[in-house]
């Protein structure tokens, strides 16, 4: 009884109790957390209610109007820029009901918000960064981004997601280093965090991602973020400010700043750069978001102004699926130069590549030939070595700015804005620059406020910011199971229902309304552009007359993102695209061959092998008409007699050799035995350290870098060897022709379409 007296009393009760409720509540806190997936109602399974937006005409006629003399067509704001910040802010201030107009020089997203790497992040990095640089600035970027990164997975659900990412550990010591970041990472969320951090054993980091190097591998450490669709979510923004009454026009680019007599701004010239009429446009405010292009226009504003904009490049390239899983991606924190690399899933593909690259400002920036193989380097060294990392399974590639900035108000020894400036200048112009696109809708709210202290707008507002709730277009009756209320009206395949339902949200139904009749017993709707990606016909159209849409790059680079995906996929698509384009614009056939000469140009600058089109069949505009069919017969007469008479270049035949899989043409192979029997011993072989001197005197492998010859050395398991003969030395360069290089398609006819997972890109 006196053992029972001293257990059972009320100290060790009240620990009970206490243990009991504690537990209770942190299984009841564990249970609950995550992110909160809206549930499926009757309502949100019906089709919406139909909304067309204005026409680009209705649009430009508004711009027009408020260039003259009548005050009530004056607008409020005009923003320049049309890219996440732009756009952003379109949405903030017209959602507060202001009159708002917004004019972009290219497409909406066509710069950097397009190119990111489509992640919705706090940023890990940046929080190594506050720690041990002990940096509050770069705290509180975390805290703001980790915060909107919420709201932007709640605004628009159907086009971010939340994704898991692993930090492959491969010492000891690191286990606790990355986990107890992570967990940091967790805290500063709150409760707005989505899953908590985790460690994983090696075998479990193998058999969730089987392509990782085991080699040294302890086991990993895995953290959740967020990851979106870029310049769809960027058209999503556009959309829901046109809904609610803003005024937006593509190509539409601001060639001079009005100001009246006391030096203050008061509206700008604007010209339509499709078919360069010039107008004015009156407004109370300019609010430029131009990102990378900020300097352009503060030039513009005041010729004596010094640049603030130091902007860095992001360079990515996509992968075929079968380079990481579908539901895990991947973080190196410690590449050869230093870098962070990201290695994620996404719309089907893999994309791989870094940001904080030096880069100077352009219109069009270019992933180059080196930055494309830096990127494959670093995925041989974390992939098993039984994964050919090759050239040609890049399926596209691209660089985008990303603006920095030093704030020109700051003394000169003030370093680069991390987060984003804005600053207004003399003569009124308002700047808002840097920041990245998880932040856009604190930013755009931040400078709303600003605009409407400083233009006098008080009276003007008729709601405070309600951007933290305001659901964007396409979200109102989304669910996460609309996509089988799609196949079971439409007769759709299960992909492309998906990739509808997560690409347009809700208005996935008005894309169907387009779409015609396959005449097949299954689908039913929803003819595809291409075999290998579920972009359907429907969404040409559905870009052309919803989202403004004008060119063909508009659409395969930004309304769909196939360009992107595959870049080879979307020279196949091409001209089928301007074909239904010019059913919509009614494009000559002069139109239709300029439309396919740019969007070809486009995409010679996403990654496609040097020479590819120079070996490629460019696609040719389908004629129409008695007339167009006739002339375009006349010159494929005249083509095929010079080809007759000898003015054609016939194309060699290709030869395969042993495992490499590599593509000779004949002339090749004799290179190859005439480099060979130069160094060629008693033996009728050739030394193994011999060969790299060689590689650089055999015509066209001047390029190959010395990291790829020692990986094509190691994975053929000629590392150790001490000499090989003519068919070992054939395979080695086969494979090095194989990783270093893309293959290129050989002129012909008919251009055959071979499924992405076979081809790994290659034709």
């Amino acid at each position: 009884m006196a053992i029972l007296r001293r257990i059972i009393n009320r100290r060790t009760l009240a620990l009970a109790a206490g243990g009991t409720v504690l537990t209770a509540g942190g299984g009841y806190w564990y249970l609950n957390s995550g992110p909160a997936y809206p549930s499926s109602t009757l309502e949100t399974r019906r089709p919406p209610p139909p909304w067309t937006p204005p026409s680009r005409k209705e649009i430009l006629d508004r711009l027009k109007a408020s260039g003259g003399e009548d005050d009530d067509s004056e607008f409020d704001l005009l923003i320049v820029g049309g890219g996440a910040t732009g756009a952003g802010v379109a949405v903030d201030a017209a959602s507060r009901g202001l009159k708002v107009a917004l004019v972009e020089r290219d497409d909406f997203s066509a710069g950097t918000s397009s190119k990111s790497t489509k992640l919705v992040h706090g940023g890990v990095r940046y929080l190594q960064k506050a720690v041990f640089e002990l940096d509050y600035d770069q705290y509180k970027l975390v805290r703001e981004a980790l915060h909107e990164r919420r709201i932007f997975l709640q605004t628009a659900p159907y086009l971010s997601n939340m994704l898991p990412i692993m930090l492959p550990i491969y010492k000891y010591w690191q286990v606790p280093y990355y986990l107890a970041g992570c967990k940091m990472y967790d805290v500063l969320a709150g409760k707005e965090n989505m899953e908590t951090s985790y460690v994983m054993s090696k075998g479990k980091a193998l058999e969730t991602f089987p392509m990782l190097k085991s080699d040294g591998l302890v086991g990993a450490v895995v953290y959740y973020d967020g990851q979106h669709n870029d310049s769809r979510m960027n058209i999503a923004l556009i959309m829901s400010a046109v809904k609610h009454g803003a005024v937006a026009a593509n190509y539409c680019e601001v060639t001079k700043l009005n100001k009246d007599g006391h030096g203050k701004l008061n509206g700008a010239r604007v010209k339509d750069t499709l078919t360069g009429a010039e107008w004015d446009v009156r407004a109370k405010g300019v609010i430029n978001a131009t990102g990378p292009f900020s300097d352009a226009l503060l030039t513009l504003d005041n010729p004596s102004h010094k640049p603030i904009v130091q902007p860095s490049s992001g360079i990515h390239i996509t992968l075929p699926n079968y380079y990481s899983p579908r539901k895990m991606g991947l973080l190196d924190p410690a590449t050869s130069d230093g870098r962070v690399i990201f290695f994620l899933p996404w719309q089907g593909n893999t994309i791989a590549g870094t940001t904080d690259t030096p880069a100077r400002v352009e219109r069009d920036p270019k992933a180059s030939e080196e930055d494309i193989r830096w990127v494959l380097e670093e995925v041989r060294s974390y992939l098993s070595p039984d994964i050919k990392v090759r050239r040609g399974d890049v399926l596209s590639a691209w660089s985008g700015l990303r603006p920095l900035v030093r704030n020109p108000g700051a003394a000169s020894t003030e370093g680069l804005v991390r987060n984003h400036m804005i600053h207004v200048s003399e003569s009124g112009l308002l700047t808002i620059a840097g920041g990245k696109w998880t932040t856009y809708r604190s930013m755009a709210e931040e400078t709303v406020d600003v605009a409407v202290e400083t233009f006098g707008l008080e009276k003007r507002v008729k709601s405070r910011c309600v951007t933290e709730t305001l659901r964007l277009v396409g979200s109102h009756g989304w669910s996460r199971n609309m996509f089988i209320g799609l196949i079971q009206t439409y007769g759709l395949e299960t992909e492309v229902a998906k990739h509808l339902s997560e690409n347009y949200g809700d208005r996935a139904w008005t894309v169907c309304s387009l779409a015609e009749p396959t005449g097949e017993s299954w689908p039913l709707y929803g003819t595809r552009l291409t075999p290998q990606y579920p972009y359907i016909e429907a969404e040409v159209r559905y870009a052309v007359r919803h989202e403004y849409a004008l060119t063909a790059i508009d659409v395969l680079a930004r309304r769909t993102r196939l360009s992107f995906l595959n870049a080879h996929a979307a020279l196949e698509a091409l001209p089928r695209v301007v074909d239904i384009m010019a059913d919509e614009f009614n494009w000559s056939l002069k139109e239709r061959k300029k439309q396919i000469k740019d969007a070809v140009e486009f995409l010679s600058s996403m990654g496609l092998a040097p020479g590819y089109l120079e070996r490629t069949m460019i696609p040719e505009p389908e004629p129409r008409g008695l007339i167009e069919k006739a002339d375009v017969a006349f010159w494929r007469g005249v083509s095929a007699v010079g080809r007759a008479v000898g003015l054609g270049a016939p194309v060699k035949e290709a030869v395969s050799y042993g495992p490499a899989r590599a593509r000779f043409e004949k002339g090749e192979v004799a290179a190859l035995r005439l480099a060979f029997e130069k160094r060629m011993g008693a033996a009728d072989t050739v030394q193994v350290e011999d060969i790299w001197g060689l590689v650089k005197e055999v015509p066209g492998y001047a390029g190959v870098s010395r990291k790829e010859y020692d990986y094509v050395l190691e994975e053929a398991g000629f590392k150790n060897r001490k000499d090989m003969d003519f068919e070992e030395f054939v395979e080695v360069f086969g494979n090095l022709k194989d990783v270093a290089f893309a293959p290129v398609a050989s002129k012909q006819k008919k251009r055959l379409s071979i499924p992405v997972e076979k081809s790994g890109g290659g034709v």
